[in-house]
């Protein structure tokens, strides 16, 4: 998810979202579907918030 998605998100169900947390991956939407970059790109961003 890109900022504009996060913005966009916030915009459209503020009160839905008021007390959770949602994370950017600030990754750029240009990848086509599986790309292999893309896969371990999401991989790595992801491992933090997946680990204890």
């Amino acid at each position: 998810m890109e900022r504009k998605h996060l913005n966009r998100l916030q915009a459209e169900y503020a009160r839905l979202l008021e007390h959770k947390r949602i994370h950017s991956l600030d990754i750029p939407d240009d990848f086509r579907y599986m790309d292999p970059e893309l896969v371990d790109m999401l991989e790595d961003a992801v491992k933090p918030y997946l680990t204890p």
